[in-house]
This record gives C-alpha cells, sequence and structure tokens, in this order.
C-alpha cells in the first residue's frame, strides 16, 4: 500500500512539476474503405489527464518514416506546430485479400501539444510513387465545449520500472498489461521488468538506457489471458489484444483503439509495448501506433525486442518465408521503412555508407540452401498449430531452426558483412536487406544489423535530444 500511494504521489507531482507544458492533446477519428478508397470521420477531441510528455523542442519530424504522416498547423501564421510518421491498423489491413471484397471501420487517434488557438490537422499518406499527398484535413478550436476534458479511465497504480530523467526530455515507453487480474498484478511487474532487463542488454537500446523512461500499467482483468479465435478462447480483456489478427494465428493487435488509449493516457508515453497473459508464440507491431508480445512464451524476450522496433523505428519485417495476410504490391516501389530495399537504384542504395568495402550489390548468400530448409520447418510449424497440440513443441521446433540458421547464416565471410541481400519484405525476390541475419529477419541472437541500430538510434533522437 505504502508503494503505490508513493508511485500516485509520484504522478501527481509529474503533473505539478511539469506545469510549463502543454496539456496532451488526441483526436479520435474513424478510418473506413476498401483496397481502394478510404474515409475519415471525426469521433472526439480529448484533453488527456497529463501534460505532454513530448520534447517541444523536437515537435517537427524529419525522419520521413511512416505510411502516413499528420500535422498540426496554426490557422493564423499557417506554422507547423507539430508532425509525426506513423502506420496503422487500417493501413495494413487494406493490403489484404478482405480489403478488396468489403469495407472495414477502425479507430485511430492522434495526439499531440493541445493547442491555444485554432489549428488545422493535416493527414497526408504516402501515393503509389511514394509522395504524399493530403486526404483529410480539419480545423480545431480549443475553446470548443464539445473537447472533452478532466476524464480518466482507472487503469490501476503506475509503476515506474525505469526512470532516466524528465519525460519532456527522453523517450518515455510504457508497458501496458492486458489479461492480467487483479491478482496476477505482482506477475505482471515480473513480467514487465523481464522485458526492461531484455530491452536494456540490446544494442542499441542499452548504449541509450539513459534517454529512456519505462512505465508499466496493468488494468485489471476479469479472467487470465487474451482472445485466441482459433482455438475457441474468447476474452473481454481490458485492452482488447486478440490472436488471430487478419487471419493470422501468431498477429496480435487491439483493435479497441479508444479504450486502449483511455487507459494507456494515465502514463507519460510516446510509445507503448502491451505484454499479454499468454503463453502461445505471438505478438505484432505497427510504426508509432503500439506493439504487442506474448509475456509467458518462450521467445517473449524476442517478440518483445522485434516488435517494438517495428512500433519506434519503422523496421520492416526482414523475413519472408512465415504466412502473412498482406497481398504482393502490384508496382515495386522504394519501402519507406529504413531497412528493406527494393534496389531499383543500386548505385544509390539508402544504406551505401554501410556498405562492407569490396562487397558486390545485390549481394549473394546461399538463398537456396536457406528456403529449403525453412519451407520444411513451416510445414511442420503448420502442423504443430492445426493439430493443437502443445506449445512445448513449437519451442523445440524454433530452438532447432535456430541452431540451424546461426550457422548458416553467420558463416566466415557472411558475417557482420553489410550489403544487400536478397529476400525480405515477405518476398523471397525483388526486396532486399542489409545483412544475412538481424532480430528482424530470425529469431537467432546475434542482434540487430547495422542499418537497424542507426534507424533506431536515429528515433531515439527525435524524442530525446533538445
Amino acid at each position: 500500500m505504502k508503494r503505490i500511494l508513493i508511485l500516485t504521489t509520484f504522478a501527481l507531482a509529474l503533473a505539478a512539476s511539469t506545469f510549463a507544458a502543454p496539456a496532451t492533446m488526441r483526436v479520435d477519428y474513424y478510418h473506413t474503405g476498401n483496397e481502394k478508397q478510404e474515409y475519415f470521420s471525426l469521433d472526439r477531441i480529448v484533453i488527456e489527464p497529463l501534460p505532454w510528455p513530448g520534447n517541444l523542442a523536437r515537435s517537427i519530424d524529419h525522419t520521413n518514416l511512416g505510411k502516413y504522416f499528420f500535422e498540426v498547423i496554426d490557422a493564423a501564421s499557417g506554422t507547423t506546430l507539430y508532425s509525426r510518421g506513423f502506420a496503422s491498423v487500417y493501413g495494413e489491413w487494406e493490403t489484404t485479400g478482405e480489403a478488396q471484397k468489403m469495407n472495414r471501420t477502425f479507430s485511430e487517434s492522434l495526439r499531440f501539444p493541445a493547442v491555444d488557438q485554432p489549428a488545422r490537422v493535416s493527414l497526408k499518406k504516402r501515393d503509389a510513387k511514394n509522395a504524399w499527398q493530403e486526404i483529410w484535413t480539419f480545423t480545431i478550436d480549443p475553446k470548443d465545449k464539445f473537447i472533452s476534458k478532466g476524464l480518466r479511465t482507472p487503469a490501476g497504480p503506475l509503476v515506474k520500472l525505469h526512470e532516466a530523467g524528465d519525460p519532456a526530455t527522453k523517450l518515455d515507453l510504457l508497458i501496458l498489461g492486458d489479461g492480467y487480474t487483479a491478482a496476477e498484478r505482482p506477475k505482471f511487474e515480473r513480467d514487465a521488468r523481464k522485458m526492461v532487463d531484455i530491452l536494456f542488454s540490446t544494442s542499441p537500446y542499452k548504449e541509450r538506457k539513459n534517454d529512456i523512461n519505462v512505465w508499466g500499467l496493468s488494468p485489471a482483468a476479469e479472467r487470465s489471458g487474451v482472445s485466441r479465435p482459433s482455438t475457441g478462447i474468447y476474452r473481454r480483456s481490458p485492452v482488447g489484444v486478440s490472436y488471430d489478427a487478419f487471419d493470422t494465428e501468431r498477429y496480435m493487435l487491439t483493435f479497441e483503439n479508444k479504450t486502449f488509449r483511455d487507459l494507456a493516457a494515465n502514463a507519460p508515453y510516446e510509445v507503448v509495448e502491451i505484454i499479454t497473459n499468454s503463453e502461445t508464440y505471438g505478438g505484432g507491431g505497427i510504426f508509432n501506433q503500439f506493439s504487442t508480445a506474448a509475456a509467458n512464451n518462450l521467445w517473449a524476450p524476442y517478440l518483445f525486442i522485434h516488435e517494438f522496433s517495428h512500433h519506434l523505428a519503422a523496421l520492416a519485417d526482414e523475413y519472408y518465408t512465415s504466412d502473412v495476410a498482406y497481398l504482393p504490391p502490384t508496382e515495386k516501389v522504394e519501402p519507406w521503412e529504413p531497412n528493406v530495399t527494393a534496389l531499383l537504384d543500386p548505385a544509390n542504395l539508402k544504406w551505401k555508407d554501410l556498405v562492407t568495402p569490396g562487397t558486390p550489390i545485390p549481394t549473394p548468400w546461399p538463398q537456396e540452401e536457406y528456403d529449403r530448409y525453412v519451407i520444411a520447418m513451416q510445414e511442420r510449424r503448420k502442423k504443430i498449430r492445426a493439430e493443437n497440440r502443445p506449445e512445448a513443441e513449437m519451442d523445440a521446433l524454433f530452438k532447432e531452426q535456430m541452431a540451424h540458421d546461426v550457422a548458416l547464416l553467420n558463416a566466415p565471410g557472411l558475417k557482420g558483412v553489410v550489403g544487400a541481400y536478397e529476400g525480405a519484405n515477405y518476398e523471397s525476390k525483388g526486396y532486399y536487406r542489409p545483412q544475412t541475419d538481424c532480430i528482424m529477419f530470425t529469431r537467432d541472437a546475434v542482434g540487430f544489423c547495422a542499418v537497424c541500430r542507426r534507424a533506431i538510434e536515429q528515433v531515439i533522437d527525435l524524442y530525446s535530444r533538445g
């Protein structure tokens, strides 16, 4: 009880001590459409209970990351006050086969320092040539009586998992628990602290430990666990995370955006990883939205880091043999993600400054041998899932594959060599990754490639440097 009182007092002191910071404004909206068209409609504008946690000196985003990009523009002067790139659940869904057959609606949110004068919000999307095109705009009047203020959704006590300093000068990560009952709260804290230890033992996060705050929240669930429809398990978990997103058994997302945002608003945050009280292998990560990881799985450390890096740094998946719901593009354009390329202009490879001298572009590697082995492993994996066999069998399969991958991908002449290796972005041909091995490619423990490490550091700089 004393600890909870101290943390509650800390949260109140945080709000009081940052009186100079603006409030946090959030726009909740609906994103509707299909493969060919999309529409937007305003739902509500909210003033969150805590002040803006971000670095006001780094309000403008120059990273050019994201499928979408929004700007908050002062209506009188035309000055851009805030901007950020992002991706979204809708943005992924529209590339699935389902989007060719029907419309769907998703809730999404934009968060930014509250404005005190009328401002225009401009939402942009990349076109077929990757150029930004405005697709929605609306004006906010901060005096509008319908802006919700002073409301708080209970989420349990705020836990300080790692304190590096003032939230305004640090990247603030929230670890949000889903599927933990009130009695399992101590388990959430153990799981969360384990993930923090993993984060800060992995480069480049460990070198940037002093630039990152980590907070924890775990709203109490009525029942343990989260939904897994493919096995007939359904839960009304507080955050709404579920397996089988887009009918992919390992993919975990929440489609309950407003609920998620209202709960997360109890902490100062820029990025959120949702850990679920579940054993089955699974996770997901969407740039500048959220990431998820199953906390009770043997591979939780890998899942946490891999999915968080999607969310934080817009890193693409470099693997290409696993089943996904996304359909290949009809025309290849250069991906906006920093760690994959279509190699349309080899002389201007986006990471050419990191290429190991003397390395040919594209770079040869034993892809045929790798593909034969991994495709066979995928068939064994499908059989385990189809027969609903124990998770320990999947763990054993992954361990077997890891030993093979480490030996093949890190052989002399391949390990650590930066080039352009074909096979990435869910495609065996036409997309390339920087190194043979990386956390974004396999589950083994070699770490991030040089390109991914640099991308992560650049985004941490966006939030932590003046």
